[in-house]
């Protein structure tokens, strides 16, 4: 519980400030129970992401990838949606449910991808193409979303380009990995920001080979937004929920699994009997956490349900820009897992 400090709740404009609500949790509170309590009287819906720590995933009222979580936060019928995942996330679902209080453990819980694509820039950069339509991947702030034709998720980012008709030309934001991996599986020739994850891109080809030689019976699940030396020698490559189906369904005993470590927690849940090996990134430590979304803690999230706070708030013009390209997502997904 090192995330909770001796303080008291500090006011609106301080809790802001610190990203979070700062105060003291009793050690001997069953914060499980606890959640589960506030949920029931507030009406709340829990929505997790893979990459969150195990504490929350085991929490969650639904565990999903973007795909997954877009619908859930576009289908609830809760008041309150308490979303463990990035500020992107989280401003999704209010897009989505300007109604509804949509709260965030840490506002401080962001995304490197997100900010490698400053909307002023981001701007200037669609001037220069103005024939083109623009469809960025959801790890997007809610102000690039208001400058996007269409939404997609690495779930779905396929299905969506393949609609696009072959003559009308594409830029395709933020991620330059997932928009390469897109080039070349559909043909397209797209215009690509040079935006991207330092998750994705940390995993080390000669540490992978390495890892394959010791394990040659493992098929190697890599998320899309890796750098196309490390796709080059997966057997599958896919979204989380794409991953975490394959390594159910495959017979094989061993995975190497090559995206944010939070995935192994419901993957080794699904199959218990199987070895997952995670991925070596080039960074001397023998995990890949994503330092945003480890920043919710259990206790953060306990105590921005009991305060209903910190909440995402956002222009009302933007959110509304930023809606049509999300529903048109939803629209051109359907039948996507």
């Amino acid at each position: 519980m090192s995330d909770t400090l001796d303080l008291p709740v500090l006011s609106d404009a301080a809790v802001n400030a610190a990203g979070f609500v700062q105060e003291y949790v009793d050690p001997t509170l069953d914060l499980f129970e606890e959640i589960d309590r506030l949920k029931r009287e507030k009406n709340a819906v829990l929505l997790a992401h893979y990459y969150q720590e195990p504490d929350i995933q085991d929490a969650a009222d639904y565990i999903g990838d973007s795909l997954g979580l877009s619908r859930e936060a576009a289908g609830t019928e809760a008041d309150i949606i308490v979303f463990a995942g990035v500020h992107f996330m989280a401003e999704t679902a209010k897009i989505l449910n300007p109604e509804k209080t949509v709260i965030l453990p840490d506002l401080h819980a962001g995304c490197s991808l997100a900010d490698s694509c400053p909307p002023d820039a981001f701007a200037a950069f669609r001037a220069q193409h103005p024939d083109h339509i623009v469809i960025s991947y959801i790890n997007c702030s809610a102000a690039i979303k208001a400058q996007t034709d269409i939404i997609c998720t690495s779930s779905n980012a396929e299905h969506i380009v393949r609609q696009i008709p072959e003559d009308q030309p594409i830029i395709f934001a933020p991620d330059r990995n997932l928009g390469r991996w897109l080039i070349k599986e559909t043909g397209r020739d797209m215009v690509l920001w040079d935006g991207s994850c330092i998750v994705h891109e940390v995993f080390s080809e000669q540490e992978l080979v390495r890892l394959k030689a010791r394990h040659p019976e493992a098929p190697v699940l890599a998320h899309p937004e890796c750098e196309e030396a490390v796709l080059r020698h997966a057997d599958h490559i896919g979204s989380t929920s794409s991953i975490r189906r394959f390594a159910t369904e495959n017979p094989a005993r061993s995975f190497i699994v090559a995206t944010e470590a939070g995935i192994l927690h419901q993957m080794q849940k699904d199959n218990p009997g199987k070895t997952l090996i995670p991925a070596p990134p080039d960074n001397g430590c023998a995990c890949n956490d994503c330092p945003h979304m480890k920043l919710n803690t259990l206790e953060k999230l306990y105590l921005c349900l009991k305060h209903e706070k910190p909440t995402i708030e956002m222009d009302e013009a933007i959110r509304l820009r930023a809606l049509q390209p999300i529903e048109r997502m939803l629209v051109m997904s359907a039948g996507i897992k």
